[in-house]
């Protein structure tokens, strides 16, 4: 499609700077009220945190990562980033906050009656995500090329990511992609957008951000004058849409189902979005000679199509193998 990723060399790293969790769950009948309790089943112990979500999945798809992030010193962080380095996540650049506790989400999940959509209500304690500093940052990031691939969500604090993205940017690091999520109360700051080359929200992200949903013209107009002051045609703007791929916003054109994925049947979307942005980074930094954007777009949306068929976000996210086979048909 005459838009061509960055890098000219094989092998490329992927650095994922963001949070790492423990996720809690239980099911139940149906969720409580306020002040009620309720009785579910018994209490499920999953990897999560949208960093090292990420980091697995690139890891998976045959890159070579580093993640950066903070656990506490407790039995939740030293067993999260256990589960990384078993995946070959480079963890040597992590920080453990002494006296802090490692992240934890708090997940119910409300299973409804027959025929109805289940729902969840989700508590997440930072703990040692929230205290992942720019120094710590700065201590920890190494230099990246043409080649590499930075991967930022935040879930860490915003200033630690703006400096991730700069020192990023100012070394020439050739692939940037910002997750915007969760997206802060008061938007993205201006600098972030100056300093990547994807962003990659999801449609509701995506509608907060510019005002407008995916596909409008509002929006169309929004997006060719939110690109950054040092690109002619960058941030992409790439916004997931589940079950409909991908649609690509890019100089100064919309491109509605840039890639679409295989049709599935889900059982877990948990961290399909994470499995996208993950997959993306590894194909760019893996097969930077001359990469196309929709091919690695399209590889990154068949992956998110089988992580989705899988229980767990870490548990289930694909092998390169598995991808380029779905891939070929």
């Amino acid at each position: 499609m005459g838009i061509s990723a960055h890098g000219s060399r094989r092998g490329g790293r992927v650095v994922v700077v963001g949070s790492s969790n423990t996720d809690l769950v239980v099911r139940t009948g149906r969720l409580p009220g306020p002040g009620e309790t309720v009785l579910g089943g018994d209490l499920l112990t999953f990897a999560g945190g949208k960093g090292a979500n990420q980091a697995v999945a690139a890891a998976r798809a045959g890159a070579r990562v580093i993640f950066i992030g903070a656990f506490g010193d407790d039995d939740f962080g030293r067993a999260r980033r256990a589960d990384l380095e078993r995946e070959g996540v480079d963890c040597s650049r992590c920080v453990t906050k002494k006296g802090v506790p490692s992240g934890v989400a708090l997940i119910a999940i409300g299973e409804g009656r027959k025929g109805a959509k289940s729902e969840n209500m989700i508590l997440v304690a930072p703990g040692a995500n929230a205290r992942l500093t720019p120094a710590d940052l700065r201590r920890a990031m190494p230099k990246l090329g043409q080649s590499d691939a930075l991967v930022c969500s935040l879930e860490v604090p915003l200033a630690t990511v703006g400096e991730a993205l700069s020192a990023a940017w100012r070394t020439g690091c050739g692939n940037i992609i910002l997750n915007p999520a969760p997206l802060p109360p008061g938007g993205l700051p201006r600098e972030f957008r100056d300093h990547c080359h994807f962003l990659t929200p999801n449609e509701t992200e995506f509608e907060l951000l510019f005002g407008a949903p995916p596909g409008s013209r509002p929006a169309l107009g929004r997006v060719s004058g939110y690109r950054g002051k040092h690109l002619r045609q960058y941030p992409f703007v790439a916004v997931t849409r589940g079950a409909r791929g991908v649609d690509l916003y890019g100089g100064g054109d919309y491109r509605p189902g840039f890639a679409v994925p295989p049709k599935v049947k889900p059982v877990d979307t948990v961290g399909a979005g994470d499995c996208f942005n993950g997959c993306l980074a590894a194909q760019l930094a893996t097969e930077c000679g001359g990469q196309s954007v929709s091919l690695a777009m399209e590889f990154a949306v068949t992956a998110a199509a089988i992580k989705v068929t899988r229980q767990g976000a870490q548990a289930g996210m694909p092998r390169r193998g598995e991808v380029l086979r779905r891939m070929k048909g």
